[in-house]
């Protein structure tokens, strides 16, 4: 006797796709197949599309430090109403440095969260003998940035080479942001020099020159190192040149992808002002440059997707100019629906979808083999997708703090349905059911001491 089936629908894995039913026990999935398992209760999935839910590993929800712009309840019922069921979070404002930091964190988010949770740390300068430390008491992967953004310091080419030896000799995984900041520091420089304060500073303060160096050099250490890196929210298939060109070398690096690289425009800046305020900022001018990065989405070029969701709210954004205004963009409501759709538009398969937000991101930060599909042994979290039905989003439908999408007015194809965490039904209707439920998930090196 099972506890919970699911009975009817397409279930999607990375090889394909078939009518199948699901059995699940004691919230692990206990049967995939043919047959009609015996249980307590049941799921009609009869013309859905049943995928892995949602493994977004890039996600700021600012607890508990800057909460008015976000938090974990609000944030993650955001995740769980998109099909989203883990997440890998780490805020800038209360960054993670050490492992009290670390546990502090942790407790202060016991009963705080409705979907399972990772969390990364940051790699801070001179903080270097923390590294192993953290790696065993459970962080997914270490935050890096190569120029000081958030209040976050960057590190030069050495303060990395010393930062990435550490991480390798442990086997730790690390996020790097990549900007060179003696150029964007020059580009600031000359732009308030000449009285600079229109939308269009942005693309031109933190220019693909930046991205561009950044990469190439973090992408050279990696293989020096022997480290575990990936790019985080690449914006343009020209950076990608940079990453294939040190993989073919043998480096262990990954490109992450996030839907604003593929959906928004550069001039947008120019109208929306500091709502297209991100970085690295929207670098797509046209259709064939969009093209391309969903080409390189579906060949791995670009390993997975994540939201980078970065949230502030209208009134937030709205106070100061285009210097002083926060950094980032609301995603967590918005990726799934932005990828469902792209299946509709023939941009990716369902089989895409399954690798790049549930199974790809789940195997490089650990969540593995717990997270990430639908197999007996697994966590049985599902997205339950209506692939026929057509809708437009507005900023009532964002349940992020933000309230607000930059891909407001948009309408997609395609609706996640139905969210279920480890066995329970956890949002249904666009409706999350605030259960609060998410457990922390230990990232791999807390696994590699014995710890549980």
């Amino acid at each position: 006797m099972f506890d919970m089936r699911v009975v009817g629908g397409v279930v999607v894995t990375p090889q394909g796709r078939a009518r199948l039913n699901i059995g699940v026990r004691n919230g692990s999935i206990s049967y995939v197949g043919p047959e009609l398992p015996e249980s307590r209760k049941s799921v009609d999935a009869d013309g859905l599309m049943v995928l892995p839910g949602g493994v977004d590993t890039h996600v700021h929800l600012m607890d508990p430090s800057a909460t008015d712009r976000e938090d974990f309840p609000t944030g993650t019922r955001a995740a769980a109403q998109a099909g989203v069921t883990s997440i890998i979070e780490h805020t800038h404002a209360g960054p993670v440095r050490t492992v009290k930091d670390l546990e502090d964190k942790r407790e202060h988010l016991r009963g705080r969260s409705n979907v399972d949770f990772g969390l990364a740390a940051h790699a801070w300068p001179g903080y270097t003998e923390h590294v192993r430390e953290l790696w065993q008491a459970g962080i997914a992967f270490f935050k890096v940035f190569t120029c000081t953004t958030h209040g976050v310091p960057g590190h030069t080419a050495a303060n990395l080479l010393t930062h990435l030896t550490a991480a390798a000799d442990v086997g730790a995984p690390n996020l790097i942001h990549c900007e060179d900041e003696s150029l964007t520091e020059s580009a600031e420089t000359i732009l308030k020099n000449a009285d600079r304060a229109d939308n269009g500073i942005l693309p031109e303060w933190r220019n693909r020159s930046a991205e561009v160096i950044a990469t190439a050099v973090v992408s050279a250490l990696t293989r020096r190192c022997n480290a575990e890196v990936t790019i985080a929210h690449v914006s343009h298939p020209e950076v990608l040149r940079y990453i294939e060109a040190e993989r073919a070398r043998g480096a262990r690096l990954s490109a992450e992808g996030c839907p604003q690289y593929f959906l928004l425009r550069e001039e947008e800046i120019h109208e929306h002002g500091s709502l297209r305020k991100f970085t690295p900022p929207a670098r797509a001018r046209h259709g064939r440059d969009e093209d391309k990065m969903w080409e390189a989405l579906r060949d791995g070029k670009l390993s997975f997707i994540s939201s980078d969701h970065a949230p502030s709210t209208l009134q937030q954004k709205g106070c100061g100019s285009i210097w002083e205004t926060q950094f980032g963009l609301p995603g967590i409501d918005t990726t799934f629906p932005a990828l469902i759709n792209a299946v509709a538009e023939e941009q990716l398969a369902w089989e895409d979808l399954a690798t790049v937000y549930a199974e790809a991101p789940a195997r490089k930060y650990g969540l593995w083999p717990r997270k990430g599909a639908i197999r007996p042994g697994f966590d049985a979290d599902l997205a339950l997708i209506d692939p026929t039905e057509e809708w437009t989003l507005s900023n009532d439908d964002v349940a992020s703090k933000a309230g607000w999408s930059p891909y407001s007015g948009r309408t997609f194809k395609g609706r996640v349905v139905k969210t279920v965490l480890r066995g329970e039904v956890i949002a249904e209707d666009g409706k999350a059911r605030d259960a609060l439920t998410g457990v922390w998930l230990a990232g791999g090196g807390m696994r590699e001491v014995g710890i549980k």
